[in-house]
């Protein structure tokens, strides 16, 4: 599917948007949609537009500070806890660390990464008396 957009000015005052679109496709006869949109109606959601951008801004402005921490990876936490990719995935199946999944890539919150570290010791400890290794 193309898409041409074209501006132009029918009267001094109103602004003519134009969309064409189609499909170039060679079995089948190129089927076109042409939008026009005044100028009026244009301006309001370009306004509409402009307003969720200023809203956006503020929030992230307001928000922003409290998620500017560094998200760490699955490498980056095993060798901070000195655990296997294993005992990773096992610790996030029981529900011990929590995570976040972004496009097939997991992420941890260095704070959350922290409070396991008395947990880990402990499983350190059993695995130890039991001559096994985490």
């Amino acid at each position: 599917m193309q898409s041409i957009w074209f501006v132009g000015m029918r009267k001094p005052d109103a602004l003519l948007l134009t969309k064409i679109s189609g499909n170039n496709n060679f079995k089948n006869n190129m089927c076109m949609q042409i939008i026009n949109i005044e100028a009026e109606t244009f301006e309001a959601m370009l306004s509409t537009v402009e307003n969720f951008t200023r809203r956006m801004e503020h929030l992230c402005r307001r928000h922003g500070d409290r998620d500017s921490i560094e998200w760490m990876d699955n490498q980056d936490v095993c060798q901070l806890l000195n655990i296997s990719p294993r005992t990773l995935q096992t610790l996030r199946d029981n529900g011990t660390l929590a995570y976040t999944q972004i496009s097939h890539k997991t992420y941890y919150k260095p704070d959350d990464v922290k409070k396991i570290l008395p947990v880990v010791e402990e499983k350190r400890k059993q695995a130890k008396y039991k001559g096994k290794r985490i």
